[in-house]
């Protein structure tokens, strides 16, 4: 009987010293056991679409054409329309040497012929140009001697009449962005090297948005490795369709891809963005004259909109004048206008080309860009 007990405790002993050891043995392991690593997906190449776009289709051209993301999450653009007026503390704060200093001389008691020398210098160092200068300042001199000016209020009066006369209120500044046709408008920004035109077209992206355009943009500036996410940027920020192609590609097809895109698409506008070139480089001109004659193939180009960086001045305007001859400009983007007191060249470039300023800018922030208006202009100028 003793012996029987002995075995059971032994037995019993045997099992629990197991279960101990099983135990043991459970937890070992689990504490050593590995973290897997995370796995990160490699990251696509620059000319793929970002993961909040998709890729549609491929055209012949090797072109990327980008859906806009979802409208979630996207940017609210302020409307075009006032703008200009929002901004005019600015514009007047960087271009009252021009007006302020024209008020003081016409409001001295003497108006000699020193006064008139004066004027006219101050006019000539704004970039309002000779002939614009001397027809400004024979109708000032009429129009003092017929004319009594008692104080500032009439020096003002008179001077933003004139001004205003020589900036022409009366020219079309309306964009050509929506046609009777059942197709889209197509706009195309030129210019030379650094005035801003990737960044202008971005902007008027957002003016268009927010007035309910649906815009499609064509990266058919394919040298400058920058700008094609540069513009994907901005089109993502409002929700425009972006067609791009590899660096190097032909410009002109891109831009032919992307107005055939915004036709199939039903569109309303297609802006194509195309790579600085130097007014004085036969070739690179000679291309872009190519880009417009192929985007014709699918549709008018309604609007070619000439970027100029307004502190340049008069240096300007012979770019004005070849861009013109090649592409027939029929609006100038002033860029950096806040940052200049040369106000005359509005006048003198739209003296020069016959075509209207249309589109200023007047800062870095996205909705820096203002349609132009005449009269704020040139009330900016006397403040």
């Amino acid at each position: 009987m003793t012996n029987a007990l002995t075995y059971v405790l032994i037995a019993l002993a045997v099992v629990v010293l197991g279960v101990l050891a099983a135990v043991s043995l459970v937890r070992g392991r689990s504490r050593r056991a590995p973290t897997l690593p995370s796995i990160t997906p490699p990251a696509q190449p620059t000319h793929e679409p970002s993961s909040n776009v998709a890729l549609v289709s491929d055209t012949s051209a090797g072109t990327d054409l980008l859906e806009a993301p979802a409208a979630r999450g996207l940017d609210r653009p302020e409307p075009g329309a006032g703008r200009l007026a929002r901004l005019r503390a600015r514009l007047a704060g960087s271009n009252n040497a021009v007006g302020k200093g024209l008020l003081a001389l016409l409001t001295r008691d003497r108006l000699d012929d020193a006064t008139w020398e004066a004027v006219e210098e101050t006019l000539l160092a704004s970039d309002l140009g000779v002939a614009p200068t001397q027809e400004l300042l024979e109708r000032l001199k009429l129009r003092t001697r017929v004319e009594s000016i008692a104080d500032a209020d009439g020096a003002r009066r008179l001077l933003r009449e004139e001004l205003l006369a020589l900036v022409d209120p009366s020219l079309d500044r309306s964009l050509a962005t929506h046609t009777d046709a059942a197709r889209p408008a197509v706009v195309l920004v030129v210019g030379v090297n650094g005035t801003g035109k990737t960044t202008t077209t971005g902007k008027l992206a957002r003016v268009l948005v927010a007035d309910g355009r649906t815009v499609v943009l064509g990266a058919a500036d394919t040298f400058r490795a920058a700008a094609r996410p540069q513009l994907q940027t901005w089109g993502d920020r409002v929700g425009a369709t972006v067609i791009t192609g590899p660096e190097g590609a032909d410009p002109a097809a891109v831009a032919f891809d992307a107005v055939k895109h915004a036709v199939e698409e039903g569109a309303d506008v297609c802006l194509i963005d195309t790579a600085g070139r130097l007014h004085t480089k036969t070739g690179l001109m000679d291309e872009l004259g190519k880009v417009k004659r192929v985007i014709e193939k699918q549709a008018p180009v309604d609007e070619v909109l000439l970027v100029l960086d307004a502190t340049t001045g008069q240096n300007g305007l012979r770019q004005a004048q070849v861009f013109s001859e090649v592409v027939h400009v029929t609006g100038i983007v002033l860029t950096k206008l806040d940052g200049t007191a040369k106000g005359g060249i509005v006048v003198a470039v739209q003296r020069e080309l016959g075509v209207p300023v249309k589109l200023v800018g007047l800062g870095e922030g996205p909705d820096d860009l203002a349609p132009f208006d005449a009269e704020a202009f040139v009330d900016a100028l006397l403040d």
